[in-house]
């Protein structure tokens, strides 16, 4: 189903702070022009958790509209397992292919808790990848589990333990036999980690760096691909790792700093909503190096 780059798109704004929905889809446009390989809206980089119901089927809409059956669609979904469950009826009402199913919120819970709200989150007819973060961590029990539900093709890391990740790989496709699953490297500038996820079967990874700088991201993408080692040096020491380590100085930078980037290449944003912040002047500042620092690689 996937290939290449996915794409996770921001949610813009407008200056009265509703959904920008042309320029979102002008946004997603360009990215699958780029060549996105796959487009995942209303996720964590497109501020799911700041959307309403309304707004939320309103923006998948709109994505599935602008990219016209190119590349497959997903929506993220999650909270309480009923609303998820409503935001997965509206994604799949609004035309997306499937599901990417975020934790649930303010809760912990065991293997078997898991699994059921998975169950209860998503549908038997719509395709649903279950992210692996927060307080959603699964074992590999549980995470054979979700992916024998017959909806659950994929699953997504965002928490980082590579030994326990490299055994949940080995346990779902000894289970699965020959049917196929996915596996992605959901992490904050996945970039960072990818050679080390490819290393344990994960070939698949989320760039959030695509949605500002898509050249870098795919230029990256290339090398990995091509195995060429010295584009993959020069663009991580310009451009992943300045990255990341700006993402650390801002809680909520994860979001913020893509908005900003976007807005850095000549494009609206309108900024992120509550509870996240603004990157700061002096940080914008920096991000504008990184920037300049990864399109000068290229060049």
């Amino acid at each position: 189903m996937f290939t290449g780059l996915l794409f996770f798109p921001i949610t813009p704004f407008r200056g009265d702070g509703e959904v920008d929905t042309a320029e979102l889809a002008a946004h997603i446009r360009r990215g699958v022009q780029a060549g996105a390989g796959g487009v995942f809206v209303a996720c964590g980089t497109g501020e799911f958790s700041a959307l309403e119901a309304g707004e939320y089927a309103e923006v998948v809409r709109a994505a599935v509209q602008a990219i016209g059956g190119r590349v497959p669609v997903f929506a993220g979904t999650g909270g309480p397992a009923r609303t998820a469950r409503r935001f997965t009826v509206a994604a799949r009402d609004a035309g997306a292919d499937g599901v990417l199913l975020l934790p649930p919120y303010l809760t912990e819970a065991s293997g078997d808790g898991l699994v059921a709200y998975v169950e209860a989150a998503t549908l038997p007819d719509l395709p649903a990848i279950v992210y692996n973060r927060a307080n959603a961590r699964f074992t590999e029990d549980s995470a054979v589990a979700v992916a024998r539900l017959p909806q659950v093709i994929g699953f997504k890391d965002g928490a980082g333990d590579l030994d326990l990740m490299s055994r949940i790989v080995r346990a779902v496709r000894d289970a699965a036999g020959d049917e196929p699953f996915h596996f992605f490297n959901g992490m904050p500038t996945a970039e960072v980690t990818q050679r080390a996820y490819r290393a344990i079967g994960v070939p698949l990874y989320s760039s959030a760096a695509f949605a500002f700088a898509p050249r870098i991201a795919l230029a990256y993408y290339e090398a990995l691909e091509k195995d060429d080692q010295a584009t993959l040096a020069s663009l991580e020491r310009s451009f992943y790792h300045p990255l990341a380590r700006l993402r650390g100085k801002g809680t909520g930078y994860a979001v913020s700093l893509i908005k900003a980037g976007a807005e850095l290449a000549g494009y609206s944003s309108g900024g992120v909503r509550p509870p996240l912040t603004e990157v700061s002047p002096p940080h914008r500042e920096e991000l504008a190096r990184i920037l300049a620092a990864g399109l000068a690689v290229l060049q």
